[in-house]
């Protein structure tokens, strides 16, 4: 009696210690590449999300990198001071990439040949060159390569495009008016590391056209279902050379499609931060943001505008790293989507017209 005690006991105490190495299994061993994008502190201050777990940070600023895991009370053996030290010792099977836009080439060059999937922060790419590099690679080697935006998590946008293009609320789109921005990088608080890059218009590709004109490229491609426009027109200018001597703080691109034309607004001088989506179809108008409203106005100007509530996104369509590891783990198709590579090329390739077309003062053409 007590040598089959003794068995089930241990039997017991084994399978309880089993238990949890099963789980971690099934999840998705995710590392950071980077901390200098301010947005790393998402990951920072909530380290575990469904479906991943975390493996460490490369950046080669210790410095850096320890303030930070400290001030999150995160262990420093997380740390690595390169992306190959953390490939060789913690063996990541996909990574998010937290560095200037410049650099994201070089994740996806190093992470590709490896099978490593690769998210990257906002915009996919610094210019149309490094975006079609980085599409190659992706596609020689089968790898998921995904574009992180704060807008692809509001459940807003996904209750506007099924109000568009399964309820038929407003008809055939017509305009869309995208206001995406803030005070200003510096006036917001945002950290030196952060600005060093962010206002280098190597690194970043630009300042406010580049920083919020890809929110604003990114929805009205999705909103086209992937539709490349026909031309692209943009104006920039530096309303405080005194803080940004170097890149644009404001600019405004109209994207122009045979039906219908965006306007996107891109700005560091807005008196208050905003992510608002205007849509404008032939019978009716939607209005979202980032809030839990939204307004819907069917026919006339004096017609009754409808107040609803946003239907908030369930988890992992709610978070960026429990999608990317529901993306990498099979579980979720990412084609069509906001953050895709199918429509983030589109949306590059309004970004680096719209870079050009400032640069030129005319118009540049895509057909």
């Amino acid at each position: 009696m007590k040598k089959r005690f003794a068995f089930i006991l241990f039997i017991g105490i084994f399978c309880s210690m089993s238990l949890p190495v099963f789980a971690q299994s099934d999840l998705v061993r995710m590392g950071i590449v980077g901390m200098t994008h301010d947005h790393v502190n998402g990951i920072l201050s909530r380290p575990e999300h469904e479906g991943m777990i975390l493996v460490g940070f490369a950046e080669p600023n210790k410095e850096l990198a320890i303030r930070l895991l400290k001030k999150n009370h995160l262990p420093e053996s997380l740390w690595y001071s390169s992306l190959e030290e953390m490939i060789a010792k913690a063996k990541p099977q996909a990574v998010c990439d937290f560095r200037s836009t410049y650099e994201h080439l070089e994740t996806v060059e190093k992470c590709a040949p490896l099978k490593i999937h690769v998210m990257v922060e906002k915009p996919l790419a610094v210019n149309m060159i490094h975006a079609l590099k980085m599409e190659s690679l992706a596609k020689k080697y089968g790898i998921h390569l995904i574009t992180n935006y704060e807008t692809t998590w509001y459940g807003s946008h996904h209750q506007a495009y099924d109000l568009i293009y399964n309820q038929h609320k407003i008809g055939d789109i017509r305009k869309v008016v995208i206001m995406d921005g803030h005070r200003g990088p510096k006036e917001i608080g945002c950290s030196k590391e952060f600005l060093s890059w962010l206002t280098d218009p190597i690194k970043n590709g630009g300042g406010a056209i580049m920083d919020f004109g890809c929110y604003g490229a990114d929805i009205m491609t999705w909103l086209m279902k992937g539709e490349e426009p026909i031309s692209v027109t943009a104006t920039v200018q530096t309303n405080k050379p005194e803080v940004y001597s170097k890149v644009d703080d404001e600019a405004t691109i109209v994207v122009k499609y045979p039906s219908a034309q965006a306007i996107i607004q891109a700005s560091w001088n807005w008196p208050f931060d905003r992510k608002d989506t205007e849509i404008y179809g032939q019978t009716g108008t939607i209005m979202a943001d980032k809030s839990n409203k939204m307004k819907l106005r069917v026919g006339e100007r004096n017609s009754q505008e409808e107040l609803l509530e946003v239907k908030p996104l369930t988890n992992p369509y709610n978070d960026a790293f429990s999608y990317f590891a529901g993306v990498v783990k099979g579980n979720i198709n990412p084609e069509g989507a906001l953050g895709s590579l199918k429509i983030n090329m589109v949306a590059m390739k309004i970004l680096d017209a719209a870079v050009q077309s400032s640069k030129s003062n005319k118009t540049v053409f895509l057909k």
